[in-house]
């Protein structure tokens, strides 16, 4: 059984917890058809997945999409490097935040959009140090807390 297309919404929640998100984008992606209908199916992670460029163009590497299961001999390999499309602006941009500031580019989020594609949210993204990361954790809890103490009055 699949999920509806528009139901599909994969997240990369580490990289929230892992980095300070800068500035998003929406990305095409280039894929085989065996590949959409895994997506289709919810088969992709984007756990320890990242953007990087290679003579101008972006890539993604690291993200895991299972075989199809009804694919046959010419179905595609799960950890291929990907080619994201974007437009050149968008993309020189990119490129130049990257090497000047050291900044690094990770994907968010994989959801298909309302004409049936698959597009990819990427973010312009700082790592956050352990005491940044403990100071996170710390907000999550204390608004847990809160949310507890609203629900018993």
């Amino acid at each position: 059984m699949s999920l509806p297309s528009s139901r599909i919404n994969i997240r990369n929640k580490r990289a929230t917890f892992d980095y300070e998100l800068i500035e998003r984008f929406n990305a095409g992606i280039q894929l085989a058809g065996t590949e959409i209908k895994s997506i289709r199916l919810g088969k992709a992670s984007l756990v320890d997945s990242y953007c990087y460029f290679v003579k101008g163009e972006l890539w993604l590497k690291g993200m895991r999409v299972s075989e199809y299961f009804y694919g046959t001999f010419n179905n595609h390999q799960p950890e291929r490097e990907r080619k994201l499309l974007l437009k050149k602006k968008e993309l020189q941009k990119l490129e130049r935040k990257t090497k000047e500031s050291g900044l690094t580019i990770v994907p968010i989020r994989l959801f298909f959009n309302e004409r049936g594609f698959v597009k990819i949210e990427i973010a312009l993204a700082k790592g956050k140090k352990q005491h940044d990361k403990r100071e996170t954790l710390k907000m999550k809890d204390a608004g847990r807390e809160m949310d507890r103490a609203r629900k018993k009055f």
